[in-house]
């Protein structure tokens, strides 16, 4: 595993809201122990925030993808940057 930490905010468009996403995301990203959250935004996108080594966040992305949400998701805007030390996983 890659030690650095890293950030990744990834903003999901398409039919995101009132499927489970969030449900579905906090259950892929708890087991692999990386920090964050996931949230609806007012416009109808769901957004991603995620902090840990940079091969366990891409892991986490590649099984959003192929997870049942995959099919529900038109657009996704993927962002990197330094991880700010977020602890725990939140949800709203």
């Amino acid at each position: 595993m890659n030690g650095s930490l890293r950030q990744v905010r990834v903003r999901y468009e398409g039919d995101v809201q009132g499927v489970g996403f969030r449900y579905v995301v906090r259950g892929l990203a708890n087991p692999l122990g990386v920090a964050g959250g996931v949230e609806n935004l007012n416009d109808g996108a769901v957004q991603l925030v995620a902090e840990g080594p940079e091969d366990v966040l891409k892991r986490l992305l590649l099984q959003i993808r192929v997870s049942r949400l995959g099919p529900l998701i038109a657009r996704e805007q993927v962002e990197w940057g330094e991880a700010q030390g977020l602890e725990g996983f939140y949800y709203r």
